[in-house]
């Protein structure tokens, strides 16, 4: 065992127990408005990135830096492998960005809620530097046909980000095992909801992509009845109680809810190396998004923390 796997493992482990848990966001989330939200997280752990007087949108992008700063420490702990599984592991960042980068190219941003794309990943990004100078969605495409990515096969939204979507669940399957089973039930929730929300089948190349994770029945469904019988057995479980567009928040809640449940036994693998990495990841990445989902319910008063407590 390397002295890097065990310098990681040690890292990760401390920064794991640094999460704001379910308890904490919790308290956010019952917070009387969504200033009083945000001034306490701004006291908490996130208090980094996360400041008093911030709006919901800029105090959940300070969250999703702070994911980002955590697993940029972790990558000058660990090993090259680590830092490959790190890069992999936060794509999805990197995805939203490009996702907000072609909504200003193509027309308005239609979620203005969102976090800005200004996420500083780093040595951790694979294509974001040299995609955020780009002028058209086709010097999109053009910037991803020579990075890590690939051809996405098109230049539309839809088909660059359905590509880089089951491209980095392909990519997690090779380079961090512990989380393959993340990978394919991410993946049948996307094929799950371009299906459910008429997006149809997905174009030829993300289809291929997602094959590898899903097999190809799965990834060629034509219609969502198609789709479960056509998945194994774990993976077919996130859509269980799925029968229309109304029910997918549901399963991506119950996705997040089992990430951070393996999440907590990995990173108490008794062997330092990659699987307490994916498992300290897993667990600050479920901490984000349930810290992200307190905010939002501090926003919008009873009817949000309804929906806070049914799902996080």
């Amino acid at each position: 065992m390397s002295v890097g796997w065990v310098a990681g493992s040690v890292r990760a482990r401390a920064m794991a127990k640094r999460r704001l848990g379910r308890d904490g966001a919790l308290e956010l989330a019952t917070s009387p408005t969504p200033e009083a939200a945000v001034e306490l997280l701004a006291r908490t752990t996130y208090g980094r990135h996360v400041h008093a007087g911030q709006s919901t949108a800029q105090a959940e992008r300070g969250v999703l830096q702070a994911l980002v700063w955590n697993a940029r420490v972790l990558a000058g702990w660990t090993t090259r492998d680590g830092v490959a599984a790190l890069r992999t592991l936060l794509s999805p960042l990197e995805i939203l960005a490009i996702e907000e980068h072609l909504q200003r190219l193509t027309g308005p941003v239609t979620e203005p809620g969102r976090p800005s794309s200004t996420l500083e990943l780093g040595g951790l990004a694979t294509a974001w530097p040299r995609l955020r100078g780009t002028g058209t969605p086709a010097a999109v495409r053009a910037a991803l046909v020579t990075s890590a990515w690939g051809d996405p096969g098109g230049d539309s939204p839809r088909e660059v980000l359905l590509w880089l979507r089951c491209s980095v669940a392909d990519r997690v399957t090779l380079v961090a095992p512990a989380a393959a089973t993340w990978a394919a039930r991410s993946t049948a929730l996307l094929l799950g909801r371009e299906l459910l929300t008429g997006g149809g089948p997905l174009p030829s190349p993300a289809a291929q992509a997602a094959s590898r994770v899903v097999g190809r029945s799965a990834a060629q469904a034509r219609r969502f009845t198609d789709l479960a019988p056509a998945l194994s057995r774990s993976t077919r479980s996130v859509l269980e109680g799925v029968t229309g567009p109304a029910e997918l928040w549901g399963a991506e809640a119950r996705w997040w809810l089992a990430v951070e449940r393996d999440s907590e036994g990995l990173v108490r693998a008794p062997r330092p190396g990659l699987d307490v990495l994916v498992g300290a990841v897993g667990l600050l990445a479920a901490d984000a998004w349930r810290v992200r989902a307190a905010l939002q319910a501090a926003a919008h008063g009873a009817e949000g923390l309804e929906v806070f407590r049914a799902a996080a």
